[in-house]
């Protein structure tokens, strides 16, 4: 499967400006129903926007680092690699998710959290756009990026996108069905 880099870029920041817009309408939410969980295992919206924010934290520096070292240079196309491909798709919001384990500290089920946390996704997304607009002038198959569950797996930076955007994607879709309740 080969994709125009610029189709893929042009979607990866469609995305993003929605989780954006999204989370600047959770941020008029009361913190009381930011922290409403459906049972006493299940995250509550700012849960699901620190899970985020975690991973935030890890790739969003690991990106801007993987584009500033790769100097500039761009490819038309972009082709998945194998296991890339695997985890941007499993991370794809679908009709019946897939339960996934996440890693302890990733997980922050019954942390503490306020409205601080909206606000640290809605810097998070801002930073997405700006370095999907650096990814433009960059070779998105050449540039790897490492991954936060092993320092010994990089993959090739449009698929650290895909995964990042993806992940937020279905989240958001999980916050969505929690207000529903």
């Amino acid at each position: 499967m080969k994709i125009s880099t610029s189709e893929l870029l042009h979607e990866l920041k469609s995305k993003t400006e929605e989780h954006l817009q999204f989370a600047e309408m959770l941020s008029l939410q009361p913190e009381h129903d930011l922290n409403f969980r459906t049972s006493a295992e299940s995250w509550s919206t700012l849960e699901c926007l620190e899970h985020l924010n975690r991973y935030g934290d890890f790739y969003i520096p690991e990106i801007s680092r993987a584009i500033s070292s790769a100097g500039k240079s761009s490819q038309s196309y972009f082709k998945p690699g194998i296991l890339g491909n695997y985890f941007a798709k499993s991370m794809l919001p679908k009709e019946k998710l897939n339960k996934m384990k996440t890693h302890k500290a990733m997980n922050p089920i019954h942390s503490n959290l306020d409205k601080n946390v909206v606000d640290l996704f809605i810097t998070h997304q801002g930073k997405l756009l700006e370095l999907l607009e650096k990814a433009q002038y960059t070779d998105l198959e050449k540039t790897k990026s490492g991954i936060s569950i092993s320092k010994l797996i990089k993959l090739k930076l449009g698929d650290t996108f895909r995964f990042v955007i993806y992940h937020n994607a279905r989240h958001i879709g999980q916050i969505k069905k929690i207000l529903t309740h």
